[in-house]
């Protein structure tokens, strides 16, 4: 049996998700989450001119004479006159411009002596002076659609006083582990024993990826056991199992959730690691069931399941940023599938990307993994790379 190429993978994936409802949440809640409309300004900001310096308002006309210094404008507390020919007002910067008033000289640039103000260097007439609405005006959209919300963006959704607004959901995704040999974290480890880091792995990049990770356990290799698992997965936007889809033990776990809905668009992809993977629907939810090993996992999840959660949450579907980087070693050509590399790259002074993969590859060995910042993808029957040669990357630690 031919093996399904990974782009066609991924495009009956994405053709079979679609975009989650739209819920209002506050502005306290909205960190990380994807905007599902055009967020505008309730306000204009800043609502009145103001000074953009410490200094003196004055009038531009009366800067080479000797001026009377009548008062002052703080932020929060203006100035309450009107300013006339030959007077002053010290302002602070955020206060509000003094009616009267065409020019903020700034402190440097004067000699004060009680309240006689001599003006030294004053350029131009409206010098240091920020206008009503510099910043935005009422009604501008300071967000747009599918925008990941970050600090900077809740500071000016503040700023235009916005309270609450419009995002999509966020996915909720069960996550199933399979295998006898698996405990959990923390456990007393007995022989023939692994820790299971494919439940930690998958919950937090749901979570890094805006979604809500539910953990269904551990199944033992047993129908009776995944089934009563498999039970569990009610009102979610995602289910996925790691473990167990490999030749030799597949038939179980897939006789098992045949039985109880699934439904299989695909098994096997060109792809090393992560060949074995399996896509379908479960029950109206879609379904990827992973390899064990982590690093195949990751890779699966990456192609195919990030796209997915991106797809569902509004954002852009390619995955993880991809860009090209020169190799810093040879490369032997590619094969029958498409190779996915756990690599380092990092820049240079001018910006160029250099990376190295000179790690093991092994699909079961974690701290590959962790130390790589990005994948080098080698094409399907590529031919040799030398060192200096441009090879394409996925980032996957900014």
């Amino acid at each position: 049996m031919s093996l399904l190429p990974v782009y066609d993978a991924l495009e009956r994936v994405l053709n079979s998700v679609d975009q989650l409802d739209n819920e209002t949440i506050s502005i306290h809640d909205a960190l990380g989450r994807i905007t599902a409309g055009d967020i505008n300004s309730n306000l204009t900001q800043p609502p009145f001119a103001a000074s953009a310096m410490d200094g003196y308002a004055v009038k531009f006309a009366d800067i080479d004479q000797t001026l009377e210094v009548v008062g002052e404008s703080q932020a929060g507390l203006s100035y309450a006159g009107t300013l006339k020919t030959g007077q002053a007002v010290r302002i602070f910067t955020g206060a509000p411009m003094v009616d009267g008033a065409d020019t903020v000289v700034i402190q440097e640039n004067v000699d004060r002596d009680g309240n006689n103000l001599i003006i030294n260097d004053c350029k131009a007439i409206g010098s240091n002076i920020r206008d009503a609405g510099s910043d935005f005006m009422d009604g501008e959209c300071l967000v747009e659609a599918h925008t990941k919300i970050d600090a900077r963006h809740i500071a000016l959704l503040a700023a235009g006083n916005v309270a609450e607004f419009s995002v999509f959901r966020q996915p909720k995704v069960a996550i199933l582990s399979t295998g006898d040999e698996l405990l959990e974290v923390g456990s007393e480890i007995g022989p023939d024993k692994i820790v299971n880091s494919n439940v930690p792995l998958f919950m937090a990049l749901v979570k890094e990826h805006g979604g809500i990770p539910i953990n269904l356990g551990t199944a033992q290799d047993t129908e009776e056991d995944v089934k009563a698992k498999i039970a569990l997965v009610k009102d979610v936007d995602i289910f996925v199992s790691i473990g167990g889809v490999s030749v030799g033990d597949y038939d179980i776990i897939q006789n098992v959730l045949k039985e109880a809905g699934l439904k299989v668009d695909f098994w096997k992809v060109a792809m090393q690691p992560g060949k074995p993977i399996v896509y379908g629907n479960f029950n109206g939810i879609p379904y990827f069931g992973m390899p064990g090993n982590p690093s195949s996992a990751y890779v699966c999840f990456a192609n195919f399941m990030l796209p997915a959660m991106y797809k569902m949450q509004g954002q852009d579907q390619s995955g993880f940023p991809s860009s090209h980087a020169r190799l810093e070693h040879d490369v032997r050509a590619g094969g029958a599938r498409l190779n996915y590399m756990r690599a380092f790259y990092h820049e240079n002074e001018r910006g160029e990307k250099y990376v190295n993969s000179t790690l093991t590859q092994s699909s079961a060995n974690l701290k590959t993994l962790a130390r790589s910042n990005c994948l080098i993808v080698r094409d399907v029957d590529a031919p040799p790379a030398d060192a200096g040669d441009l090879v394409k990357i996925f980032i996957i630690e900014p």
